[in-house]
């Protein structure tokens, strides 16, 4: 009855309706998990206003529950308005304080509003509940850096390494003075951190890198090398390392990396990938083949493993092997993506953009799917198509991916937004496949 109030447009009956009938026949301890269901499949049946009478009820008897104002606050933003979510969560820091991530999306919301003195002043309150967290910290130094208050930005940072150090915050006072070119200062910061955290691998590979940006390579191998030896099973250190060997030439020392890394870190798919393709850069197909399959006996499962394997193969077994990569992990984001691109070199565009869709629904995070999406849609799709994956990407906000990475860390696009990233990733990604 109340799905029917809502679509008609009664929304006080259809909440009235809800009040009345959502505690009938529930057991005490079964009441948050049965409204939570309730409430989702009021949305999956586009009754919003139930959905939002049904969150509304749930918070008036569990005020407390930082889950179930997440719930809502998701809810609202989502189907609500900016207001209602903003006055979502005015209510959720007052009833639960404690709740880092319920401060930071208030934050959040006024700051994409480019209400920057609002999500400063949320944040300072957020300071007074939660004095030491690390988050809080840092998206408050997120807010100024972004908004070029670098000055406030390092004396937010300062402050942080003094009251609250943690590996995290010296990582992010090393970026922020890279980014912004003072290579010394970066250093100093990056060898104080050291003192304190040498076993955080994120450290070593910042120092490598800020040698290799300023052409020291003997300094950024010692770097990597010392890194190593505190951090051994960081997979990055070894493959920063391998390829800065490659780089100035010298395959052989490269490929010595890279099995010794293997050897200390059994199993990973990530090493084996790097010496596949390490060989396969270097011109020798067969070993880089002969390697793949060495890696898929020992990492059976691994989605980015069988994803490069179907493009190793030659195209008319492509097909063959990507039918074994969906059989052996068929959910793998990778291993979706590689078939879509097969469908793209096949020139089958409607289901080459089926996978893509699939890929991106089953991992929104993974921003090299978003990048190949619209690439493939720049070059066979309409503007709206075009437009609609741009947005969604924005959306998703994704953070991983190998080609997604290497632009989103670069040092030179640190103050880019995402969709300018995608637009980066985009128009790096060759059709050579």
């Amino acid at each position: 009855d109340a799905e029917e109030c809502d679509k008609a447009g009664s929304v006080a009956t259809c909440q009235a309706v809800i009040r009345a009938v959502i505690g009938i026949g529930i057991e005490e301890e079964d009441r948050k998990h049965t409204w939570m269901e309730d409430a989702d499949s009021c949305v999956a049946h586009g009754a919003l206003e139930c959905a939002r009478a049904i969150y509304a009820h749930a918070l008036q008897v569990f005020p407390s529950k930082k889950s179930v104002w997440l719930r809502a606050a998701y809810f609202e933003k989502n189907h609500g308005t900016r207001e209602s979510l903003e006055a979502l969560l005015q209510r959720a820091v007052a009833h639960c304080p404690k709740a880092e991530v319920l401060w930071l999306m208030g934050a959040k919301s006024k700051w994409l509003a480019n209400d920057v003195p609002a999500a400063r002043s949320i944040l300072a309150l957020a300071f007074q509940a939660n004095p030491n967290s690390e988050e809080i910290w840092l998206a408050a130094v997120k807010l100024e850096s972004e908004n070029n208050e670098y000055e406030r930005a390092r004396r937010l940072l300062a402050k942080a390494r003094s009251s609250a150090p943690t590996a995290r915050v010296f990582m992010k006072s090393v970026k922020l003075e890279w980014v912004l070119g003072n290579i010394e200062a970066a250093q100093e910061l990056c060898t104080e951190a050291l003192r304190h955290y040498e076993d955080f691998p994120k450290l070593w590979m910042m120092r490598g890198q800020i040698e290799e940006q300023c052409e020291n390579m003997d300094r950024a191998r010692e770097a990597y090398n010392q890194g190593l030896k505190k951090c051994p099973h960081s997979v990055p250190l070894w493959s920063l390392l391998s390829r800065l060997e490659e780089g100035v030439g010298q395959l052989t020392r490269a490929r010595a990396i890279l099995e010794k890394s293997r050897l200390k870190n059994p199993q990973s798919p990530e090493l084996w990938l790097e010496s596949v393709r390490l060989e396969y850069r270097a011109g020798l197909k067969n070993i880089a083949n002969t390697l793949m399959a060495k890696a898929l006996q020992e990492c059976p499962n691994s989605g980015i493993l069988w994803a490069e394997a179907v493009f190793l193969e030659a195209r008319p077994q492509r097909k063959t092997k990507s039918v074994d990569a969906l059989k052996k992990c068929e959910h793998d984001p990778h291993v979706l993506l590689a078939v879509a691109k097969l469908f793209w070199s096949e020139r089958k565009i409607t289901k080459a953009r089926e996978w893509f869709l699939r890929t991106v629904k089953i991992e929104p995070d993974l921003g090299d799917a978003w990048g190949l999406f619209y690439k493939f849609e720049l070059q066979q799709g309409t503007e709206e198509q075009q437009e609609e994956v741009r947005k969604r990407c924005e959306n998703a906000e994704p953070r991983h991916g190998e080609l997604w990475c290497a632009e989103s860390k670069h040092v030179l696009n640190w103050q880019k937004k995402t969709g300018e990233i995608l637009a980066l990733v985009a128009s790096k990604i060759k059709n050579t496949f």
